[in-house]
């Protein structure tokens, strides 16, 4: 099986569907980095993601390398990849707003733009950043506007799309762009076509939005999807959203991006992929 995932909760058999892809920086975990890819592509995904894989901004030649060589040797795709969003086990959610922290984003820019494009992926996602103490909102809103700005140029050098994303404020408490209406005003706002919606429906169905009603409306404006289910953020199946009517709405909508899974596995990760199949 493919990471287009044909049966099961997902819509088979029809020309033009989406392919799944799996996020390795949620699921594999078991194992160390450089494993993973062999582990999806063992598990029939020929698509991985990744939120920034390296401890700052600007990693040393020889880890880029090594990272690029186990992708490679894997025989897998890279699809998706977050620009550096600081210590997320810690609790940042990006960089990009904080003036105290833009320098940080500024740096990776350019190199997150450069192993997006070794690697043939096109899809970069800039997770906007926590409110932070004793800056204004709109110090904050200005400077995520510029640095978005800035890597949407560096997006466009190499034919790729930068992603907005809303987290859900439940587990996020200090990120404030939780809804798509949040993310398309920020969007609108940077104003340049590469800038489009990273639709996490685990966290948008999380604050209350109708996510078939979203796809429906606003599908034309998703640059990327994610899913996991929804309490828990289990895979597909393991909660009460209506993933094989979300699946096959994205299909009938157009979408013909990739769905990155980017959910915590009730179990070992290898074992977490029935769903696909019945």
């Amino acid at each position: 099986m493919t990471s287009g995932g044909k049966g099961g909760l997902s819509p088979g058999g029809e020309q033009g569907a989406f392919e799944f892809d799996v996020n390795l920086s949620i699921l594999f975990t078991e194992l160390p980095l450089l494993e993973r890819p062999e582990a999806a592509a063992k598990a029939g995904f020929d698509a991985i993601e990744l939120w920034w894989p390296f401890d700052g901004p600007v990693p040393a030649d020889r880890e880029i390398e090594r990272l690029r060589r186990a992708i490679g040797d894997a025989g897998v795709r890279l699809v998706g990849l977050n620009f550096d969003a600081g210590d997320m086990a810690a609790g940042d959610r990006g960089l990009l707003s904080d003036p105290a922290t833009s320098d940080r984003f500024r740096a990776n820019v350019e190199v997150a733009a450069g192993l997006a494009d070794s690697l043939g992926c096109r899809v970069l996602n800039a997770l906007y950043g926590n409110r932070a103490d004793g800056v204004p909102v709109e110090a904050q809103r200005e400077t995520a506007l510029g640095n978005l700005l800035l890597a949407a140029e560096a997006a466009a050098g190499i034919d790729a799309v930068v992603v907005v994303e809303a987290l859900n404020s439940h587990e996020n408490p200090r990120y404030p762009i939780t809804s798509s209406a949040a993310a398309f005003e920020v969007i609108d706002e940077v104003g340049v076509p590469n800038v489009a919606f990273l639709a996490d429906l685990y966290h948008l169905h999380r604050m209350g939005e109708d996510v078939l009603a979203l796809i429906d409306k606003d599908v034309s404006r998703f640059g990327h999807v994610q899913v996991a289910d929804d309490p828990g953020r289990g895979e597909p199946g393991s909660g009460g959203m209506p993933y094989p009517e979300i699946f096959e709405r994205l299909v009938s909508a157009g979408y013909r991006g990739h769905v990155g899974l980017e959910y915590r596995p009730t179990g070992p990760s290898a074992g977490s992929f029935a769903w696909r199949s019945g």
